[in-house]
């Protein structure tokens, strides 16, 4: 999105009216400068056996951020991060706003050539990179020469270890670099509706009223006494999460493996009295239908937020009756940090009935604004579907070097999310669609064109469309239907192994359907609507592999 120079949107409050140009914000990475004059010695952060306090942290990113500079690393720089969680990841994010540069996670699981292309994307300048991924990181390198700064997160042969960087520069302090309103800190990469990833730009000052907004909206009344539980990567919402917790001093403990350990989760809530938990619907269902969740005492929890994806209710119901009322959902993108509506305990009901509203996302967040429009721009009334649009602070700065997708992406200063929906009388959201083919496989947006160009390399492949259809564990996965080449035959297996390494696991199909011809519309496109139809008429949407 195109600012003034004042930093402001061309009204009076500018330089003209006698006002300061000047929009100079915190930098984010003072809050945990704050935390180690005020809780020094109290444990920040937990990862397996260990503890690091709030002064230790600060010590070791301090450390991080003075290596960075001693490396040429400055204001606006971008920093490729692929590291499944770790201390050191979670330092990374302070260090790289210590300097004014911006992070830029990655999804970890995604594939060495999915992550390279994040890097060129991304305008990158240095990498750090986890040991686990030698392979990520020699593409990553391979496409972008441009990054001439490697850092390992563990010893490797790639690159020089991050806690052996640290320990050279303990003890080494600096400034906080300046930064303003507009600043970049964070590249949230996000694939929004045509497949290949986009880096939408979040800012310093976006970002604070985001960790003020999800204090105030998600979990109030939250201090340095409570602990949150990471289940989820911290490379996209989880991390946002983390932020936010580090702003009020709670601690944060890692699960210890990478996978999920149910019975080790429900341990570390009774261990450290946890009070938050972060996650998404199909881990919130994993979470209160093992047994686990009846023999460790989780009545310190508060707040168990989830979104990502819509949730079933018959999921919700049951977890909340397993949790008690701690359950709280919000609705957001990558774009808006999550930030538009917000359902709060209190409208969680373990039972229908009258007054209960069922089906909603909630209502809108403290200092943001949604209406639901017609393809013109246009607000429609209560109970009318349209295109969801949100505007305020929440919003983010637009996608990096990317005019076309920021063109369409705003509508008379609303950013249009691409998701269908209304709100009753009393602006509750109820979501009834999406404006994109997207489909979400356990809190994971995928993109069905990136897959279908991929099938669409197979020499035997005519057509092929994706759709995605309910799973009971990942919320949705994806159903191929494809048209094999003339005189050609084509097997599951085949198309498995062709896309076998080159995208992440949850994008790969869970099923294929071969049909012999696709559904067309009158001027001979493939339509979703269409595919989906016909498979239902004939009986191919269910649960069970099957082949017209």
């Amino acid at each position: 999105m195109e600012r003034s120079e004042t930093g402001g949107t061309g009204s009076p409050g500018g330089a003209a009216g006698g006002l300061p140009v000047s929009r100079r914000v915190a930098n984010l990475s003072y809050i945990l400068r704050q935390n180690a004059r005020r809780f020094g010695g109290e444990i920040g952060f937990v990862w397996g056996d260990d503890t690091w306090t709030w002064s230790e942290m600060e010590r070791r990113v301090d450390a991080m951020a003075a290596a960075l500079r001693a490396r040429g690393v400055s204001k606006g720089d971008r920093i490729l991060v692929q590291s499944k969680n770790c201390n050191q990841m979670f330092e990374s994010m302070f260090a790289t706003f210590r300097v004014g540069a911006v992070w830029v996670p990655t999804n970890y699981r995604q594939t060495p050539d999915e992550v390279a292309y994040l890097a060129t994307a991304s305008g990158a300048r240095a990498l750090i990179c986890h040991a686990a991924f030698p392979d990520h990181a020699a593409a990553v390198r391979a496409a972008a020469p441009a990054i001439d700064i490697a850092i390992s997160i563990g010893p490797s042969d790639f690159a020089e270890d991050y806690d052996a960087i640290v320990a050279r520069h303990l003890g080494e302090t600096g400034p906080l670099a300046d930064v303003e309103y507009d600043d970049p800190c964070w590249f949230f990469f996000t694939s929004g509706t045509t497949g290949r990833p986009k880096a939408a730009v979040l800012t310093h000052g976006q970002m604070a009223f985001i960790v003020t907004n999800h204090l105030c909206d998600l979990m109030p009344g939250t201090t340095s006494a409570d602990a949150s539980l990471v289940v989820a990567p911290l490379s996209h919402g989880a991390g946002v999460n983390q932020l936010v917790l580090a702003a009020r001093g709670a601690k944060s403990i890692l699960m210890p493996g990478e996978r999920l350990d149910v019975e080790e989760a429900w341990r570390l809530v009774e261990t450290w009295r946890v009070t938050n938990i972060f996650t998404v619907p199909t881990i919130v269902k994993i979470l209160t239908e093992h047994p686990a969740v009846d023999t460790y005492d989780h009545s310190s929890l508060k707040v168990v937020i989830y979104a990502g994806a819509p949730m079933y209710r018959e999921d919700q119901k049951y977890a909340l009756a397993k949790l008690g009322k701690v359950m709280v959902q919000y609705f957001g993108l990558g774009e808006v940090t999550g930030c538009i509506t917000v359902l709060p305990q209190a409208l969680h009901e373990a039972e229908d009935g009258p007054g209960v509203k069922v089906g909603t996302c909630g209502f809108e967040r403290t200092g943001m604004q949604l209406t639901i429009q017609d393809a013109a721009g246009n607000e429609l009334p209560a109970g009318a579907s349209g295109d969801i649009c949100v505007t305020g602070p929440g919003v983010f700065a637009g996608y990096y070097n990317n005019p076309e997708a920021n063109a369409k992406s705003f509508r008379n200063g609303w950013f249009v999310t691409g998701d269908i929906g209304y709100v009753d009388a009393e602006g509750f959201l109820y979501i009834t669609g999406r404006a994109s083919d997207m489909y979400i496989s356990g809190g994971s947006n995928v993109y069905p064109r990136e897959i279908e160009e991929l099938l669409l390399t197979h020499p035997t492949v005519k057509e092929v469309a994706i759709i995605g259809i309910p799973h009971p564990k990942w919320g949705e996965v994806g159903l191929a239907v494809v048209i094999a080449a003339e005189g050609e035959t084509l097997s599951e297996a085949a198309l498995a192994a062709h896309l076998d390494g080159k995208l992440a696991r949850y994008k790969l199909p869970a099923r294929y359907v071969f049909l012999d011809e696709m559904p067309k519309t009158g001027y001979g496109k493939i339509a979703k609507k269409l595919v989906r139809e016909t498979l239902e008429a004939k009986g191919l949407l269910g649960t069970e592999p099957a082949r017209a």
